[in-house]
């Protein structure tokens, strides 16, 4: 007699959110983009509530802990970049799509201030929510365009996607501490794997 087996467990969807909900939700993203754009990552989860019409606690209903904002505040940068990602997959030049890809990294690193040591500072924790929803899915398609580069010979097989991440989080970090250097940021200061093979 054949046994039976139970019907595999299907998570619940999560419930959508009332509209006053969805209202203080929209509002505190609004406000924390604003201030980590004025006063960087650190601004205060207190000030944001506040000016957000809400109290504290509601801020941390909807975001647990400030990478879980500032997860949330990036994701529309995030799509950008994954869309600009998926684009350069295509482009002819597979070394110069990299290129690009990296500084378009170090662009957004820079926005924020504080963000770029955020991103360092969450490359050991894969759990965080700021690991999950920015750095991760950044390194994904970095990964495909970096083996792209190394299939055509113009990068050093041995180059990881990770070091690159780092190092385009260093650089973005030297650009936000010297905002007034008109070199920081230039193309000596991005990287630049427009190397022969021996190079990299």
């Amino acid at each position: 007699m054949a046994t039976e087996t139970a019907p595999p467990h299907t998570p619940p969807l999560p419930r959508p959110m009332r509209a006053d909900a969805r209202r203080n939700y929209e509002r505190l993203l609004a406000e924390a983009r604003t201030a980590f754009t004025q006063h960087g990552t650190d601004a205060s989860l207190e000030d944001i509530a506040r000016r957000a019409g809400v109290g504290i606690g509601t801020l941390y209903r909807h975001f647990p802990n400030r990478t879980a904002l500032m997860g949330a505040v990036f994701q529309g940068e995030m799509n950008a970049l994954l869309t600009r990602s998926r684009e350069l997959a295509k482009a002819p030049q597979a070394c110069t799509a990299l290129v690009d890809w990296l500084r378009a990294i170090v662009h957004h690193a820079s926005t924020y201030r504080g963000l770029a040591q955020a991103l360092m500072a969450c490359s050991g924790d894969e759990s965080s929510e700021l690991s999950r929803g920015c750095r991760l899915p950044l390194r994904e398609a970095g990964s495909e365009l970096l083996a792209r580069a190394q299939q055509t010979g113009a990068v050093r097989p041995d180059v990881v996607i990770a070091d690159l991440m780092q190092l385009t989080n260093a650089i973005a970090l030297a650009v936000e501490q010297s905002p007034d250097d008109p070199g920081a940021g230039g193309p000596a200061a991005r990287p630049d794997l427009h190397r022969t093979q021996g190079a990299l």
